[in-house]
């Protein structure tokens, strides 16, 4: 079983003696805070994005040493500001680490491990809380991009179903990547798909009758439809580091599935896989279904947050740019 575990946790509970996963007092205070902060972020995609922004910082600004991190000072944190604004760092981008750095000062400002958090009193930029950034497609757009894979080709028929369940079912890239073939169920005589959602939250979602035919579809040429504990979607060539069969997709490849039929279909860039999150959310809104169920379904804890993604308001053909003819 602690072969499963990281390496610095590994040699901590091998420490304690006989394999014993409960490792001492003394040993969990030789664990850094920093360490204990970011793992007690509940999502993995948060861990991850917040430990690039906290090394970006350390970066830029030269830290050298943890007891340095530690004492850095608000002009510090305005320096990586007007640093992020000079590389040419979006707004969002720039709020969300500052918010990352707020967050490992207010944790290490608790453990009286530092004096201040220096993000405290920053100002932070103004982004557009009404409407998202992210691109999403036209009703067009997605329908051609459901057509695009081929039937004849296992690739094809998973690439169906990955642009199926993101376009049709509006998951996370993240989300779509972690499906066993288990968390393909029915409930109450409909197919259903099993989530863990970002912050941990388990939910089963009802999906277009659609979807789940293309799911069959792909597991009756895959033949791993038995295989429950296993990964739905699979990668169909080895990657030169393991031949196993039972290899999981990573959230990227979903990533690069959707951008590989944007190009085939001649979509312009820009398109991401959670452009078909947003694209969903705007369909699904617009065809009648009420914005709780939709929060709901794609698993957000504000209303607000599933509003960033509606598209409705949004009428290109409007645009005032039009009406200025010369």
């Amino acid at each position: 079983m602690t072969d499963e575990l990281d390496p610095k946790t590994r040699a901590l509970v091998l420490e304690t003696g006989s394999g014993d996963l409960r490792p001492s007092v003394e040993l969990l205070r030789e664990v850094p805070e920093e360490e204990v902060w970011l793992q007690g972020q509940r999502s993995e995609q948060t861990r991850r994005a917040y430990k690039a922004d906290i090394r970006h910082f350390i970066e830029v600004l030269g830290v050298r040493s943890r007891d340095e991190l530690r004492r850095v000072d608000r002009a510090a944190v305005i320096h990586w500001q007007r640093a992020m604004e000079a590389e040419g760092a979006r707004p969002r981008t720039i709020r969300r680490r500052l918010s990352a750095l707020s967050s490992l000062f207010s944790h290490l400002v608790t453990r009286r491990l530092a004096d201040l958090n220096p993000c405290r009193e920053v100002k932070r930029p103004r982004v557009n809380r009404a409407r998202g950034e992210t691109r999403s497609f036209s009703q067009k757009q997605a329908r051609a991009l459901l057509d695009a894979p081929e039937v004849t080709t296992l690739q094809g028929l998973r690439d169906r179903v990955i642009l199926s369940i993101g376009l049709q079912v509006g998951a996370r890239r993240s989300e779509i990547a972690r499906l066993a073939v288990k968390d393909f169920h029915q409930t109450q005589g409909y197919w259903s798909l099993h989530f863990v959602r970002k912050g941990g939250e388990d939910l089963s979602v009802s999906v277009n009758p659609q979807t789940a035919q293309r799911i069959h579809e792909y597991l009756r040429a895959a033949g791993h439809g038995t295989d429950l504990d296993g990964p739905l979607l699979r990668p169909t060539r080895a990657n030169g580091r393991s031949s196993d069969g039972r290899r999981r997709m990573s959230a990227d490849m979903v990533d690069r599935v959707l951008k590989k039929y944007c190009r085939q279909i001649d979509l312009p860039l820009g398109f991401s896989a959670h452009s078909m999150r947003a694209t969903f959310i705007t369909t699904a809104l617009q065809n009648g279904a009420s914005l709780e169920d939709v929060q709901r379904d794609v698993g957000h804890a504000d209303p607000t947050t599933t509003k960033l993604y509606d598209r409705r308001g949004h009428n290109p053909e409007k645009s005032a740019s039009f009406f200025a003819n010369y």
